[in-house]
């Protein structure tokens, strides 16, 4: 599994996602930050990559561009980017390779492999829609983190942990912390059984 976290606001769902597969035993963990991605981790939760690191197996110099990642015989199944800005966005859409996180992200296309991307940006410009519409025609899943309102969340925590939730579900992890619909528990709605 390859974690990636770059400069977009929102590095506490990639705080929280890489605390989240800690608890995931037998699966490798590997951590790719760009530069725009530390400043974020330091000024949003007064973090470093050093605290990042100790949460993962193997972490990648995002300039590493011969690192393993950025070959297709290198196993993973999945990859995210979590916060995605809206630069890597660009550059993966267009194929530019720039560093190892797009890099990356390109084998995972290339590969038929899982990548999701979790997008941190509002209001998003006709460029950024059209940018996200080409990666989700390319194989990659778009999972903005959107409050799900419906599991009433208390606080910004339970958001936060929602769309964790939600993004390891799209990377095919089992996670028994997830809160699941279960659906409307009303009189009013209660199920009866079709004749």
């Amino acid at each position: 599994m390859l974690i990636a976290l770059t400069g977009a606001s929102g590095a506490i769902y990639g705080w929280r996602l890489l605390l989240a597969l800690r608890d995931c035993p037998g699966l490798e963990r590997h951590l790719v930050v760009s530069a725009a991605g530390v400043s974020t981790l330091r000024h949003e939760l007064q973090r470093d990559v050093g605290e990042l690191a100790a949460l993962v197996d193997v972490v990648y110099d995002v300039d590493a561009i011969g690192a393993a990642p950025a070959s297709g015989s290198f196993r993973c199944d999945a990859m995210a980017i979590v916060p995605c800005s809206m630069r890597t966005v660009a550059a993966i859409a267009h194929g530019l390779s720039d560093n190892l996180i797009t890099r990356a992200a390109d084998v995972m296309l290339k590969e038929r492999r899982r990548l999701v991307l979790v997008p941190r940006e509002t209001p998003l410009h006709l460029g950024h829609l059209r940018r996200l519409s080409m990666l989700a025609e390319l194989g990659a899943v778009i999972c903005p983190p959107m409050p799900a309102f419906y599991l009433h969340p208390q606080t910004i925590d339970d958001v936060v942990d929602a769309t964790v939730a939600r993004v390891l579900d799209l990377l095919g992890i089992e996670y028994a912390a997830a809160a699941r619909w279960t659906g409307l528990h009303t009189a009013a709605s209660s199920a009866r059984p079709v004749a």
